[in-house]
């Protein structure tokens, strides 16, 4: 399997570089990870609604040049499709059974994803109705990966 996270913005703190280094070299057992780094626009706090909007486009239009068309995306979004460790996993073998071979996750800048990224999802899924940071949700997204390949293998972890 191959996974592609698209992520905006730059990771900067140190322990969230250890952190997805340690799963990058524990999922190199059961799948090829790639992680693609797209700049985050420069926003002030208070943004109008258009302003919102027009940032969100351009973080995702350079979001779509990564995706390509044989990819299943998953944009991971706040009001997507909420999955237990055991259903993600299930989710994740599913795909795999139906011959995705390539899926990309989709991880936005602080104020989400463009409309044009959520309409080329083929899947959204939340991971919380709370709000983490984008670097974080790396960390996290990988963690969960990592739990579900292990459930796929009927290997101990995910308890």
């Amino acid at each position: 399997m191959n996974l592609t996270i698209i992520s905006v913005g730059k990771l900067k703190e140190k322990y969230l570089k250890e952190g997805i280094s340690e799963y990058l070299k524990r999922l190199s057992k059961y799948a090829k990870v790639e992680i693609i780094e797209v700049p985050d626009e420069k926003a002030p706090e208070n943004l109008s609604e258009r302003e919102e909007e027009n940032v969100k486009d351009k973080e995702g239009q350079n979001i779509l040049k990564h995706i390509k068309d044989n990819m299943y995306v998953i944009a991971l979004d706040i009001n997507g499709k909420n999955l237990s460790s055991e259903e993600f996993a299930q989710f994740l073998n599913q795909r795999a059974i139906e011959g995705s071979s390539s899926i990309a996750f989709i991880i936005g800048g602080s104020i989400g994803l463009s409309k044009d990224v959520l309409n080329r999802a083929d899947f959204k899924l939340s991971f919380s109705k709370m709000t983490f940071p984008h670097q974080l949700m790396r960390l996290i997204l990988l963690e969960q990966i990592y739990r579900a390949y292990r459930i796929i293998s009927g290997e101990p972890y995910h308890k």
